[in-house]
């Protein structure tokens, strides 16, 4: 089954005479990227968080954001300013000022525009409170878990939908393909005879013909949809089977993608070249989807 790598959940957790509003959502990534952002009486537990995550997720870029509210209102944590940091500042907007030649007056959001002046801290939450907050905080990872499985799930269906469109049009191809070679043989003789500008067949030889029907061989595509067939096949067992598809899945469609590139490339049938150029849309559909496996 196939799992996105989009995805949203939330909790509440009350901890004490603190409540704790936990978010984490997914977006598709190559590689798995976490970003973790809490209130500093839980900082020491970013590891810890970090290595929960890893142990539930494989790729994508995954974003935790824990706020803590006193009494349900109001930020509990305790914010101030570093004395030092806000004359330095002060003191390099001046220096702006007077370089730029500026005569605007420092104004109170000029200072709080810079964050780094500002620092917050509490008091590390009591373990038994952290386990509590754990509680919650793996709610709304199956949260995210499952929304993530059922829009794998709606991934999978229109993958399946789309990898049968194509069997549908190799189907198509083939029928094509032995009346297209013979075609092509007689297309051939003829230009021959009448480059020859000779009424006589005595020039017409066996190496003649040979030459001619190896010429035309060489625009039978036969080998190309029976590979072209066996990569769907494979391609619709990995989606079953495989517990990280998303990346054999995206080297597959390159080989799907070759295979139909090389079917048009031989063709010399409009037919055959218009059915590879459908295939090889929704090729290009397929891999735009799957770039949201995990």
């Amino acid at each position: 089954m196939l799992v996105s790598m989009t995805g949203f959940g939330r909790a509440t957790a009350i901890c004490n005479n603190s409540v704790f509003e936990i978010e984490i959502k997914s977006i598709n990534s190559r590689y798995q990227d976490i970003l973790i952002k809490v209130p500093s009486s839980i900082s020491n537990k970013e590891y810890e968080l970090r290595e929960l995550i890893k142990s539930k997720f494989n790729r994508g870029k995954i974003t935790l954001i824990i706020n803590n509210k006193k009494n349900g209102n109001g930020n509990s944590e305790i914010v101030s300013f570093d004395n030092n940091k806000l004359k330095t500042y002060l003191s390099l907007i001046k220096e702006i000022k007077k370089q730029a030649k500026l005569k605007e007056k420092i104004k109170l959001e000029h200072i709080l525009a810079n964050k780094d002046i500002f620092s917050s801290f509490g008091e590390e939450l009591p373990e038994e409170e952290f386990e509590q907050l754990k509680i919650a905080i793996n709610t709304a990872l199956d949260e995210l878990i499952k929304m993530k499985r059922n829009e794998g799930a709606e991934l999978e269906k229109d993958l399946t939908k789309r990898i049968k469109k194509i069997e549908a049009k190799v189907q198509e191809i083939e029928s094509f393909t032995s009346q297209s070679v013979n075609e092509h043989f007689e297309n051939y003789k003829t230009k021959v005879l009448q480059l020859l500008n000779e009424n006589s067949s005595e020039l017409y030889d066996d190496r003649l013909k040979l030459e001619l029907a190896l010429l035309a061989e060489k625009s039978d595509i036969s080998e190309e949809c029976v590979r072209l067939k066996s990569h769907l096949k494979y391609f619709l067992e990995i989606m079953k089977k495989e517990n990280e598809p998303g990346r054999k899945l995206n080297f597959l469609c390159q080989e799907l993608n070759r295979e139909a590139n090389t079917i048009s490339a031989k063709s010399l049938s409009l037919e055959i070249t218009h059915k590879a150029i459908e295939i090889k849309e929704e090729i290009e559909r397929i891999r735009e989807q799957i770039q949201n496996v995990e």
